[in-house]
């Protein structure tokens, strides 16, 4: 759930996958966080920015099924009609959980 602004995971969940999918309670989209070989996170909203369509991870990205806009795993779009890139949240770690900072919410 979002509380404060901010959804909560455990790193734990990295230990065998880089990529992590989080949908916060109530929510209608995923939330893919990827560790980076740097050791950061970096949180992506998985809603189309054409159509609003939930997203599916596919090959080194996201694909929409609905109209076909591709996005590479830093959200921006490599394959249209979506014009603009996925929503970032920023990440920080603390301790043993990753937090993600939700400023703006998907309707």
């Amino acid at each position: 759930s979002v509380v404060n602004n901010l959804v909560t995971m455990p790193i734990a969940m990295f230990d065998k996958s880089t990529l992590q999918l989080v949908r916060p309670k109530g929510w209608l989209y995923d939330i893919a966080v990827e560790k980076r070989t740097d050791g950061s996170f970096a949180a992506l909203l998985l809603q189309c920015t054409h159509q609003e369509n939930q997203l599916k991870i596919q090959g080194n990205g996201f694909h929409c099924s609905l109209h076909g806009s591709e996005f590479d795993k830093n959200g921006n779009v490599t394959k249209g009609p979506a014009e603009r890139p996925l929503q970032q949240y920023k990440t920080f770690v603390d301790k043993d959980q990753i937090i993600i900072q939700i400023l703006k919410s998907p309707q």
